[in-house]
């Protein structure tokens, strides 16, 4: 799935997967050893994350479900918890990519998923 940042004009990723099962969002990021620029983890419906476990700090946007950015966590490390109760999903990205792409609170995102043929 594509992530772009719509108000920015800046892609936030080219390769986010998507985590809608509970099975997927009970697992996350937590068996990946790194997420290479362009990757994410999209999750929904989610309120919150933790690193525990993690093996590498990573981005986190909460979004509403007009998928607006209503918070950002730039380089969660190990060991931390983020919340954000009126969110109803979270993107996770690559430690630095909220930096290099300028994407603050208030910014509106598109996501673009790509056909499975």
């Amino acid at each position: 799935m594509r992530v772009f940042n719509l108000t920015k004009g800046r892609e936030l990723a080219d390769r986010a997967d998507i985590a809608d099962s509970s099975k997927k969002r009970r697992t996350g990021l937590l068996k990946r050893t790194g997420l290479e620029p362009g990757e994410g983890l999209w999750i929904s419906p989610c309120e919150g994350v933790h690193t525990f476990g993690m093996k590498f700090p990573i981005d986190v946007v909460f979004l509403n479900r007009k998928r607006k950015v209503l918070k950002v966590r730039h380089n969660m490390a190990r060991g931390r918890i983020a919340l954000s109760l009126f969110s109803h999903s979270v993107l996770e990205l690559p430690a630095g990519t909220l930096e290099k792409t300028g994407t603050v609170r208030g910014d509106q995102l598109e996501f673009e998923k790509y056909d499975d043929a």
